[in-house]
Formats: C-alpha cells, sequence, structure tokens
C-alpha cells in the first residue's frame, strides 16, 4: 500500500480565478490532523509539542504508509494516490463520511467537472409546480454555491421575500454573512454559519475550478471576519436534517426540524423544507404565516432589495 506519487511540484498558478486544490488538500490534512491528540488514536504522549495534533510519522505509522510518501501528500502532491492509500488514511484521521468524501475529491477530482461549473443552474418546470403546490411548508430549491433557485410562499413568509433580491444576492452564505436581519432570525446563527461554511467546503473540495465559488468566498473573506475564521478550520459538511430554532418578526419564536432531498438527476440540488411539530405552538405559528399570505411574505425577516 506504500505506492510512490509522483515528485512534488510547485502549484500551477490557477486559471479563471479557482481556488488551489494542491493547497486545499494540503490545508485539509494538516487541520486534520493537528486535532487529534496521541490519546485519542492509542499512541503514548511523550511530552510537550512544538505544533498541537499528531506529528506526520504517528500519522504514516496509523495509516501504514512511509512518512515519505504520506509526506508528499500532505504538501498537496495527491497524484496517483489509490483509493486503498486515502481510505487508510481517513481511517488513521478519523474522518467523518463527508471528511472522508472531501478528502477523495481534493486527491482523485475527476476531470469532468470543470465543464459542470459553467453550466448555468436550472430549476425543473415540474419542481416548480410542486413548490407551488405546497401551501402549508415551508420549501425552497438550493444549488450549487448555496444559491437559492427556487422557493414557495411559505419559505417567502418564513425567510424574507428572496424575489425583492438580486439574482446573485440569493445565496445563504451571503444572507447569513452579510444580513444583520438573518443574524437576527437564527437563534443558533453560529451553527447555522458553520453549517453553511461546511457545505461551501464541500462544493469546493467537487469543483475547486469554479470560478463563481473563488469569487464568492473572496468576497465573504474580506466583508466577514467570522467567514474567514470559520473557512480556515477546513470542517466540511453535508447536507442532511434537523432542527433550527428562529425568531420571526411577526410571529416571534419558531422550533422548526428541516429535511434535506437531493434530486437524482445529477444537477447538485436539494429540496429542503421545513416542518413544525402537530399541535405545538411553532404549529400554529406557521399556520398563521400561512393565513397572513402577501403580508407576512411582505414582512418576511425584514428583508429588502439591498
Amino acid at each position: 500500500m506504500d505506492e510512490q506519487p509522483e515528485p512534488v511540484q510547485e502549484p500551477a498558478p490557477q486559471t479563471g480565478g479557482g481556488l488551489d486544490r494542491r493547497a486545499e488538500l494540503s490545508e485539509f490534512l494538516r487541520t486534520r490532523r493537528a486535532r487529534l491528540k496521541p490519546e485519542d488514536v492509542g499512541l503514548p504522549d511523550f511530552g510537550r509539542r512544538r505544533v498541537p495534533g499528531l506529528r506526520r510519522e504517528e500519522l504514516a505509522q496509523l495509516a501504514g504508509v512511509s512518512v515519505a510518501y504520506y509526506t508528499r501528500l500532505e504538501q498537496g502532491n495527491g497524484r496517483n494516490v489509490s483509493a486503498e492509500v486515502l481510505d487508510a488514511i481517513a481511517r488513521a484521521l478519523r474522518l467523518t463520511g463527508a471528511e472522508h468524501a472531501h478528502l477523495t475529491h481534493l486527491a482523485k477530482p475527476k476531470q469532468h467537472k470543470k465543464k459542470q461549473t459553467a453550466r448555468a443552474q436550472q430549476v425543473r418546470p415540474a419542481l416548480r409546480h410542486l413548490l407551488d403546490s405546497i401551501d402549508t411548508v415551508p420549501a425552497y430549491v438550493v444549488g450549487r454555491r448555496s444559491d437559492i433557485l427556487a422557493w414557495n410562499r411559505m419559505a417567502a413568509a418564513l425567510f424574507g421575500d428572496w424575489a425583492e433580491l438580486p439574482a446573485p444576492e440569493r445565496n445563504w452564505a451571503r444572507l447569513v454573512f452579510l444580513r444583520p436581519d438573518y443574524r437576527e432570525l437564527f437563534v443558533e446563527w453560529d451553527q447555522k454559519a458553520a453549517d453553511i461554511v461546511g457545505l461551501l467546503r464541500m462544493d469546493a473540495g467537487c469543483h475547486p475550478d469554479d470560478p463563481k465559488l473563488s469569487a464568492l468566498v473572496g468576497e465573504l473573506s474580506v466583508k466577514s471576519e467570522e467567514f474567514r475564521r470559520l473557512w480556515a478550520a477546513h470542517d466540511v459538511k453535508e447536507k442532511s436534517y434537523g432542527v433550527k430554532r428562529m425568531r420571526h418578526p411577526l410571529v416571534g419564536d419558531l422550533t422548526l426540524s428541516f429535511e434535506t432531498f437531493r434530486l437524482v438527476d445529477e444537477s447538485e440540488q436539494s429540496l429542503i423544507t421545513y416542518h413544525a411539530e402537530p399541535g405545538s405552538p411553532s404549529a400554529e405559528a406557521l399556520r398563521l404565516l400561512a393565513s397572513w399570505g402577501a403580508d407576512a411574505t411582505r414582512a418576511g425577516t425584514g428583508t429588502t432589495a439591498q
């Protein structure tokens, strides 16, 4: 399992404004290694360390590869690395499923991804009709880069009328990090922010050559100190399910469960729905939002075009 990758070369200049995949691979491995302690993996700890986390030689030992091999990989040279070696390193680093997938995307990128990044994101008409038919549940479709592509009336009532925003601003990352009203909407704003950055990190692993994603990351890094800190952590996350607590300007506090339904047409789009426990105060609040119709949509989170 100790095959040798090609000799390390200086990273090639990025074209089209994309992210440096080799730098992403290097930083991801380094930050994953730094979060582990020897006792976490059953190794003895011989006193104070100059930097936190496992040493490279310790990680290489756990993965069953040579120190030189792992060092080259952590320097960003993932060419010729086998799936078996990546699996071993993922186990040694105690990676989650999302992190393992991210590592694979960074080390063994698919060559067709660059063409896909240039394609405009389109929502199928039938899916738009489905959204319109859902009367009591906030629902929307999110695509690459956390872009909000389509939504129903209840989503507008809950989150604000995204139709009033220019298309480039209909993006969860921009809304969460650059809009004070969304900071007030999400009670656990810190968790929402971390989730968004984790999703963008997964996207970056799949599409490092996407200039729009690179531009988004650059913009948010300049405008938001919180985004810079979270982006530097290299944490990744996949869309899933859970509970969000919100504080709506019209109906007050809500506790809503959300579900993610990944569409199967390879469009990298997901349908997100929010619902409340039947009979709960949050269910009554959603019912009120639905009954208010356009008035609630105009109020939303106080969102207006900027």
